[in-house]
């Protein structure tokens, strides 16, 4: 029994840590988006205290060295996690994980510390830091719940991570098996929990994926509706442009034809010139016989 509850334990610690690393493709999103979106924070500040209490409770539990390394590097990254959160999250949402976190990771865990090194022993103390650490992990599974919220909001599941739910709930049903095999009820009861809020967050996101895949192609076609509308609407405007112009130059060509019409540099038809022609025929022959006639008078 107690092999298998070693072995249980060390694949406990590997989903644990698979757990705690679920979060960096998000983060490398927010990094480089220089943004936090629509993630929420307070999964991680709730993780990160829910760690600093599992870790302070296996220096105080016997023979709890897995205990001790696994929530010891999820205190490492879950602080990284929440540093970064602070650095890339608005104005408005600082100000708000600031003091939740002063409250919580600060205010809380040192008043729990101080209290019960100071006025608690042996098995009550390590009772007291059991049922507190239970019930902080209980909030640890339940602030997905918050992401929960947004998904069936928004029918989408982009600012839900499928790999953090996934872990949570792998972790939760493992850690529950290890405690009911070494009888610690503080670290089962909260796992077992934990399983079930994480059974419920894989349903909502296998419901609202279909559903996002739907949303994301109908804003597609709308998006391509749009398009064909503008572009529509861009080619009639140049062709009325087109139109117009085409009218102008039509009325200008009608009004040049419709102008009266000149005789300057317009040649001459050939009954014209025949006319003028037989004028002047006539015109010399006048004067011929005029000339004749006076010579006769003078002789």
């Amino acid at each position: 029994m107690a092999n298998l509850s070693f072995i249980i334990g060390i694949i406990g610690n590997i989903i644990s840590i698979l757990v705690f690393t679920s979060p960096i493709g998000t983060f490398r999103r927010v990094v480089k988006k220089k943004s936090t979106e629509d993630f929420k924070g307070l999964p991680y500040i709730c993780t990160l205290l829910s760690t600093s209490l599992w870790t302070y409770y296996g220096v105080m539990k016997p023979g709890g060295l897995l205990i001790i390394t696994v929530n010891g590097i999820g205190t490492l990254l879950q602080f990284i996690y929440v540093t970064l959160f602070l650095i890339y999250a608005t104005k408005e949402t600082k100000v708000k994980l600031m003091k939740l976190m002063a409250l919580l990771n600060v205010g809380f865990f040192g008043l729990v510390v101080g209290l019960t090194l100071l006025l608690t022993h042996g098995n009550l103390r390590l009772t007291v830091v059991g049922v507190i650490s239970a019930c902080i992990t209980l909030g640890m599974y339940a602030s997905p719940l918050a992401s929960m919220r947004t998904v069936i909001k928004k029918k989408s599941v982009e600012f839900m991570p499928f790999s953090l739910s996934f872990f949570l709930f792998l972790n939760g049903g493992v850690w529950a098996v290890w405690a009911s095999l070494v009888k610690d009820f503080y670290i089962g009861v909260p796992n077992a929990i934990g399983f079930v809020l994480g059974s419920l967050q894989l349903v909502t996101y296998t419901v609202y994926k279909n559903k996002s895949g739907s949303q994301k192609s109908m804003e597609k076609m709308e998006e391509e509706g749009s398009v064909h509308l503008v572009r529509g609407a861009i080619e009639k405007d140049r062709y009325e442009e087109d139109t117009e112009t085409d009218m102008s130059k039509h009325r200008g060509l009608n009004k040049w034809i419709s102008l009266p019409k000149t005789s300057v540099g317009r040649p001459l038809s050939s009954q014209k010139i025949m006319k003028t022609r037989s004028l002047t025929l006539d015109s010399t022959s006048w004067l011929t016989e005029d000339a004749v006639s006076y010579a006769q008078n003078q002789a």
